[in-house]
């Protein structure tokens, strides 16, 4: 290969990983729309061996990228049968976390067939919705609070980010099974429900297999003006997250939490994401390479070795917070005089900084994430919203680590007005939305080292771009000040 080609080849590949957003259907009715009638190009269908493929076939003749949905065990034959038909990938169903020998099956399957695209799913995804009470866990058995209490909601900002530390070669991608009630006929999915679902998955920079119900899909098929109606507000909302200017940008997080394994199901990460807590999920073995200026606040599921112990201790000395939890040892910050903050809870300081040891589990995410938002304290809090119970927010930056943007969503899906500080002083706050595009500007407030504005109203996606204009300075005034919760 020329040096030419190789350059080519090499910002191919960039472009493939970088890229996200991607909605991939799931299909089952016959015959399918045009890709162009849609919007979408990339349609999956599950597969094993002696199931008919004419479907497929159809498909792909109609210009769509087909994906053969299988399992490990019949990957490789579905991958044959992608090269005889000139198909496009295969997607593996991964059930719970991903084993050494998973990873290598897969890896074996890349390198086996270099044309074909292999994808890992996560298949046991949220349907993303707001529901009426928090769930917490209290010695090991779950309890459902009040109806009256903060509302609960079901994300998957969580597992997103558990995947992108698994999976750096490959952008996050991750499906749902729609809800269906115990008792009563099954809920009708409305334009919202879908929206919603394509909203959080750009938002959050996933890709997501999206299942179709079979009644829309046979909607669309017989060309009902109700059905198109509804893929049209779908559509719109998959346009919203195809910006090419937004692809640069990586998540900006000031938290970082260590895991020993990499586990989706983990509720305090659900609750780290609900209270709007911008974390970043490591292993043991990242902890060296840990930030010292981007992370504040360092939590620790892992029990430290002495290299570990090490790194705890140096980190604390720069001025971060180190948070262990369930610890039981001798370490190198032990030497100074703890100080008690409650029953479990006790504090080192070491250097500027200081090392937290909570002597059990946490038993209740919800109170474990509000004590990781007051560690922060306003100081150190990235990001603070008011009036915004249903809404998560996530902040991007760019690769000198400057923000520039933040996407919100909001899962109560009804009109709401939010307010928003966010650190840093910016000029120019310009608010973009599914429903009127780009952009309305909003006055942005400057207190201390924060900058505070208001969103007049977020349906269920809003994106603000933060820029900073020279030769301007910020304005001066009030504004509530946001609830840190």
């Amino acid at each position: 290969m020329d040096s030419a080609k190789k350059i080519v080849f090499c910002l191919l590949l960039l472009c493939s990983l970088s890229a996200w957003g991607r909605v991939f259907l799931h299909w089952k009715d016959s015959p399918i729309p045009p890709p162009s009638s849609l919007g979408v190009n990339d349609l999956v269908f599950y597969w094993k061996p002696g199931n008919p493929v004419s479907v497929m076939a159809r498909a792909h003749r109609q210009g769509y990228r087909v994906y053969l949905e299988t399992t490990v065990q019949q990957a490789k034959r579905a991958a044959e049968e992608c090269i005889r038909t000139g198909w496009t990938g295969v997607i593996l169903d991964i059930p719970g976390s991903s084993s050494t020998e998973t990873q290598a099956a897969v890896s074996t399957l890349r390198s086996g067939y270099p044309t074909l695209e292999v994808l890992v799913l996560v298949a046991n995804g949220k349907q993303p919705e707001m529901l009426g009470s928090i769930v917490i866990k209290q010695d090991s058995v779950l309890e459902v609070s009040s109806p009256t209490a903060q509302p609960w909601i079901n994300t998957n900002l969580a597992t997103i980010k558990v995947e992108q530390r698994r999976r750096k070669r490959q952008v996050p991608l991750y499906t749902f099974s729609w809800s269906v009630p115990e008792d009563g006929p099954q809920k009708t999915l409305t334009a919202p429900d879908y929206a919603l679902a394509v909203a959080e998955a750009g938002a959050f920079h996933a890709d997501l297999v999206l299942q179709l119900d079979e009644h829309l899909q046979k909607g669309l098929n017989h060309h009902e003006a109700d059905a198109w109606a509804l893929w049209t507000q779908i559509r719109s909302m998959m346009n919203f997250y195809s910006h090419p200017t937004e692809r640069a940008l990586e998540p900006a997080a000031n938290v970082a939490v260590v895991v020993e394994e990499l586990d989706t199901s983990d509720e305090v990460l659900n609750l780290l994401a609900r209270h709007n807590l911008p974390f970043k999920v490591l292993l043991a073995a990242d902890l060296k390479s840990v930030d010292s200026k981007g992370a504040d606040v360092i939590i620790v599921f892992a029990k430290p070795d002495e290299v570990m112990a090490a790194q705890i201790a140096t980190l604390a000395s720069l001025g971060k917070t180190v948070v262990l939890v369930d610890v039981h040892g001798r370490y190198p910050w032990q030497t100074s005089q703890p100080t008690r903050l409650n029953e479990h809870t006790v504090s080192y300081l070491v250097g500027t900084g200081a090392v937290l040891e909570l002597s059990e589990p946490v038993t209740d995410p919800e109170v474990f994430a509000q004590d990781i938002r007051r560690l922060l304290g306003k100081k150190d809090s990235l990001l603070s919203l008011w009036n915004g119970l249903t809404t998560i927010a996530v902040p991007y930056k760019d690769r000198s680590g400057a923000l520039q943007s933040i996407e919100f969503v909001n899962y109560a899906m009804d009109p709401l007005r939010v307010q928003v500080q966010v650190k840093g002083l910016f000029t120019s706050i310009r608010y973009e939305t599914p429903e009127r595009g780009c952009c309305q500007s909003l006055v942005p407030v400057r207190h201390d080292a924060f900058t505070e504005f208001v969103i007049p109203e977020l349906r269920i996606a809003g994106r603000v771009h933060l820029d900073i204009q020279e030769g301007k300075s910020g304005g001066e005034g009030g504004i509530r000040t946001p609830d840190t919760r």
